[in-house]
């Protein structure tokens, strides 16, 4: 019933999103991977400022590419907006994307932006584990502090995470993997993990609000989907991996062929998506995320790359070899069809 209730709903969105597409000039059509509270603020703030109307469809970061890759001859949306830069790398390599660069791009980090123009950095975030405080204190377990310790018995059936194919985060903890441990012990890491994994989720926000809400033990998520369930009250404490953590430069961009009517507001939602006070939102709002902007307000709480033992992620190579990577881990590991709706 509820998955029935899903598939209606997500039709109805969808057919907003034509609606959108044919509202004229005043409008624009979006796939976004921010979780739906979270977007419509800035939506709404955006809307507020330009007068433009936004229809949106959320979609985990693997779900909108897999989206715009079915939409290819006939594009419902203008913006993919959110969501791990390697994602958009392998979308940009299949031809999905239009090159589009924002006035202000070149006053973000070099290292967050892409070398080839396509798509644009917006905020950055590491991969870090959420343990229920309550269930650590009755075990009597201390949380993970490497990627080892997931793998120890007392996680048994307590650990939960996306499945890299739907999931950006996802597939950003299991590309960080394979570059720290190289790709044939990567895998053999994960089939071990699965062996402790209470479920593979759709979304990589899902493994943090469980482990807030006492549903598993530990989730593996992005440090701003974790702070944001801990600074609500939830009983969760945030450790990282000392051996090393990925980490996501969150990205938005252009959709190759979407309507030509919407392509002048959609160029503006970019322009907009890495201004100062778009940026601001990301403190305002309780996201947690860290801006690329560097006039932006820094979320008081917030965990900086700085202050952690990150590895050099490759996300260009993560996109060129999403496909290979992600053929290996469902043939080896486990397939689409362990995903939890």
């Amino acid at each position: 019933m509820k998955k029935s209730l899903f598939v209606v709903l997500s039709v109805l969105l969808l057919m907003s999103i034509v609606a959108g597409c044919s509202s004229g000039s005043n409008s624009v059509a979006i796939y976004t991977a921010f979780p739906e509270q979270e977007v419509v603020m800035y939506i709404e703030q955006f809307e507020e400022e330009t007068g433009i109307e936004v229809n949106f469809v959320r979609l985990s970061a693997g779900e909108t590419l897999a989206r715009i890759k079915a939409e290819k001859s006939n594009p419902q949306a203008s913006v993919w907006f959110g969501g791990p830069s390697d994602t958009f790398v392998a979308a940009a390599n299949d031809d999905l994307l239009e090159a589009y660069q924002p006035e202000g791009v070149s006053d973000i980090p070099e290292q967050f932006r892409d070398a080839k123009k396509v798509w644009t950095p917006i905020y950055v975030g590491a991969l870090g584990f959420a343990s229920n405080t309550e269930w650590l204190e009755k075990e009597g377990i201390e949380p993970p502090q490497s990627w080892a310790d997931l793998l120890k018995p007392e996680y048994q059936g307590n650990v939960t995470m996306a499945h890299p194919a739907s999931s950006g985060t996802a597939y950003s903890v299991y590309a960080t993997l394979v570059q720290l441990k190289g790709e044939q012990e990567a895998l053999d890491y994960f089939l071990q993990l699965d062996e402790n994994i209470r479920q593979y989720t759709k979304s990589g926000s899902a493994p943090a609000k469980q482990a807030g809400f006492g549903e598993t033990g530990v989730g593996l998520s992005f440090a701003h989907d974790i702070l944001k369930p801990k600074h609500e009250g939830y009983p969760i404490t945030l450790s990282f991996p000392s051996d090393g953590t990925g980490y996501e430069v969150g990205a938005v961009a252009l959709i190759k062929g979407a309507p030509s009517e919407q392509t002048e507001n959609a160029q503006k939602f970019i322009d907009w998506a890495i201004s100062k006070q778009a940026q601001d939102l990301y403190a305002d709002s309780g996201s947690f995320r860290l801006p690329v902007n560097p006039e932006a307000k820094i979320p008081e709480g917030a965990v900086k790359l700085s202050d952690l033992s990150v590895i050099n992620y490759d996300a260009v190579w993560a996109g060129e070899n999403r496909d290979d990577l992600l053929g290996k881990f469902e043939s080896y590991v486990v397939g689409k069809e362990a995903v939890v709706e």
